[in-house]
């Protein structure tokens, strides 16, 4: 039995053993002076792992008595982490080299908290649940103060510590809530206590507390105050980080906690998260118009599109999880292409993330500033971009689950929300003269820049085959 679970969790072990042997490897060698090499070598582990669970997956897997899941869905979700936390570790290397501040811990944290995502989303019992939730936490924390010379880093280490450690008592809260009602803390255990569709008051107090303890996780209104301070605090590429793999994780945990150990109960928890749905596109959209700093827009902008993800799981259904898992991935390949232009932003050496400093900017570099406007454009949810159709999926699932007002709340935030992503295109080709910025970007920046701006128009064909992929992995969770 013990042979079959260590097989099921083999790519967590591998990770798990990796990276405490990089740990101990820097520490022996001399610490930062390892630190290019981890983080190349944690790239190739990430790729390796995230082709190991895509190819070589299949089935239906439990391991230690149910605690963990290795299914179609889990894979899904996994494979996305894997290759987003790639893709900004490997655009973030020269960045963080060139200021100093690359140290041997970066590639090590983001791999343990890589391995919390990866258990969050196989997780099917509370204990789990909790384990990879605060191993991913821990780390994230570390790694948004991670700049110690730095004030506003410190600062949004200490904010985010001081909040998730709010968010994750309520968790726990909830969970104890959960496990006193059902007499259980397995997903399959909780379910099985609902009877007739509907779990009792005290088992719906649990769920609540539980939503809320995930929505902090997901920067979901009103649980998002952390967001925009942590995203402008952090050095960029942890910014980048946390704009991509753990909105994925914990998006990916959610449908699973609500569908695997509340499925039977849509009725009710299906208002609570379209609640937190159009809160979150409206107060995102609606914030992000005042903002000058690219950072803390992107914050709102995280806020915003958290919501339309969120629309896919309060219509309850199979379609619904398929759109929110589309269009999870759509935004973190959006989210790196956009970063990757982030981090080149630069002025006299000195990085730049002010809007105002891309006035006119297409003259000088009219490629990199037409590869910003297409993802830009399908950031905002303009046709015939992809993000238009990853939007119009989740409207979709949501008109479909019964709550065609929602679906017009949403197309109405849509449509604020597209102001200040049309703003920065305006800067770019039309704006004042003032004084340029340098984008200087290494090969791979530029690569994924391109690859991202690309994938947002010729997506539209067949998504690369990411619908079916969704498709499979939420049927077998909306069972």
């Amino acid at each position: 039995m013990i042979s079959a679970d260590i097989s099921t969790l083999m790519p967590e072990i591998v990770l798990a053993v990796y990276a405490m042997a990089g740990l101990l490897v820097a520490v022996w060698t001399g610490k930062d002076n390892v630190a290019p090499l981890l983080t190349w070598v944690t790239i190739a582990v990430f790729l390796g792992l995230a082709a190991w669970i895509g190819f070589g997956g299949t089935g239906t897997r439990t391991a230690f008595a149910g605690m963990v899941t290795d299914d179609a869905f889990a894979r899904f979700a996994k494979v996305a982490i894997l290759l987003s936390a790639a893709a900004v570790l490997a655009m973030s290397q020269d960045y963080m080299q060139r200021r100093g501040i690359l140290r041997f811990e970066y590639p090590v944290l983001m791999a343990l908290s890589v391995l919390g995502m990866m258990i969050m989303v196989s997780a099917s019992d509370l204990m789990a649940l909790y384990m990879g939730l605060e191993l991913q936490s821990l780390s994230l924390y570390v790694m948004a103060a991670i700049r110690r010379d730095s004030v506003k880093s410190t600062e949004a280490g200490l904010k985010y510590f001081v909040l998730g450690a709010l968010s994750s008592g309520l968790l726990l809260y909830g969970a104890s809530l959960a496990y006193g009602f059902a007499g259980t803390t397995n997903f399959a255990g909780i379910i099985a206590t609902i009877e007739n569709g509907h779990a009792s008051v005290g088992l719906l107090f649990g769920l609540v507390f539980l939503i809320t303890g995930l929505a902090f996780k997901v920067s979901a209104v009103p649980f998002h105050m952390w967001t925009p301070d942590v995203y402008e605090g952090a050095p960029t590429p942890v910014t980048a980080f946390f704009a991509t793999a753990p909105k994925l994780a914990a998006m990916g945990l959610l449908a699973r906690l609500l569908h695997d150990a509340f499925g039977t109960d849509t009725a009710d928890w299906t208002q609570i998260v379209a609640l937190l749905a159009v809160l979150s596109m409206f107060l995102g959209a609606i914030a992000a118009i005042g903002q000058r700093e690219l950072k803390r827009l992107m914050a709102y902008s995280s806020i915003a599109h958290m919501g339309f993800a969120l629309l896919g799981l309060a219509a309850g259904t199979a379609a619904g999880v398929e759109a929110m898992l589309v269009y999870m991935a759509i935004y973190v390949a959006m989210n790196v292409g956009t970063f990757a232009f982030i981090l080149s932003m630069e002025r006299d050496g000195a990085p730049v993330t002010s809007i105002d400093a891309l006035h006119l900017y297409s003259r000088n570099e009219p490629l990199k500033a037409f590869a910003m406007l297409i993802l830009l454009f399908s950031l905002a949810g303009v046709p015939p971009m992809l993000g238009f159709f990853a939007k119009f999926g989740v409207l979709r699932a949501v008109l479909e689950g019964g709550m065609p007002g929602v679906a017009v709340l949403g197309v109405i935030a849509s449509v604020i929300g597209a102001f200040y992503y049309l703003r920065i295109v305006y800067f770019m080709y039309f704006g004042a003269e003032r004084e340029g910025i340098e984008t200087r970007m290494v090969p791979v920046q530029w690569g994924l820049l391109m690859v991202t701006a690309f994938a947002m128009i010729a997506g539209v064909v067949n998504l690369f085959g990411i619908e079916a992929a969704a498709a499979a992995a939420a049927d077998v969770l909306v069972r």
